[in-house]
């Protein structure tokens, strides 16, 4: 199977070692991965902050990158939505101001191949076990956009309940919005802060070394709570902890 790597503009400048990791996972399980280099912004950050028609050409890039390959895998919840859930609405949105169907027909392709990394594993190649060692005591933080517009649901949590090695701790509140939410954060960032705060407390109190998610957006969010906090605990995604093995373990 070929399948594309969407990286996204947060993990391509600050969490390559992620898209380093969905690439050594999906090889290992077979799958030929291509990463286009023409690849840019999803159109996300500014579809939420309300430049929905400086959004649209981000959008047509996007369908024009990746709409030749059977499959497009992203470890990114909110940009897996934005895809799946937004790209629909924009092309509504441009028929209903009388600009006609031209949006929907070019992003029409690209919604429904654009895959989640942790559902592409479950759904597409149906495997929950992917060989994966992690000898450390872990927490899941299911984050808004993977939890409520994808709805990954059990699908992560059957992902680490095969990991060896792994210990799982059930997170308390674990639904909660962690207080990340893009440009949120900059707009509210004492209420962004303050959910931080319980959502790391909350992970303190499990004992776990690390928390995980399937978003770095939130997990950076998360991590810098936990530095101020001096927690202790450490925030990883979950590509990285499946792509590790016995012989090549993740720190």
């Amino acid at each position: 199977m070929r399948v594309a790597l969407f990286l996204t503009c947060v993990n391509d400048t600050l969490y390559p070692d992620t898209g380093r990791a969905v690439v050594k996972l999906l090889t290992r399980l077979g799958v030929d991965v291509d990463f286009p280099m023409a690849q840019t912004c999803c159109g996300q950050a500014h579809y939420n902050t309300g430049y929905r028609h400086e959004a649209e050409p981000l959008a047509r890039h996007f369908s024009d990158v990746f709409g030749e390959y059977e499959a497009i895998v992203t470890p990114s919840g909110s940009c897996g939505a934005m895809v799946r859930e937004l790209y629909p609405r924009m092309g509504e949105r441009a028929r209903a101001e009388g600009r006609g169907d031209t949006l929907a027909a070019t992003l029409a392709p690209v919604v429904p191949k654009t895959y989640e990394l942790t559902e592409f594993l479950v759904d597409v190649l149906g495997v929950t076990d992917v060989g994966a060692y992690y000898p450390h005591k872990v927490t899941y933080h299911p984050t808004c956009h993977g939890l409520r517009g994808l709805g990954l649901g059990e699908r992560p949590l059957r992902l680490l309940r095969a990991v060896k090695g792994l210990e799982l701790a059930e997170l308390p509140g674990a639904e909660e919005c962690c207080g990340f939410g893009g440009t949120f954060a900059l707009k509210n960032s004492d209420v962004s802060a303050a959910m931080g705060t319980d959502k790391v407390r909350n992970a303190e109190s499990t004992g776990a070394e690390v928390l995980c998610a399937a978003d770095n957006s939130c997990l950076m969010h998360i991590g810098g709570t936990m530095t101020r906090l001096r927690t202790g605990m450490r925030p990883v995604h979950i590509a990285e902890i499946l792509a590790s093995t016995e012989e090549e373990p993740a720190v």
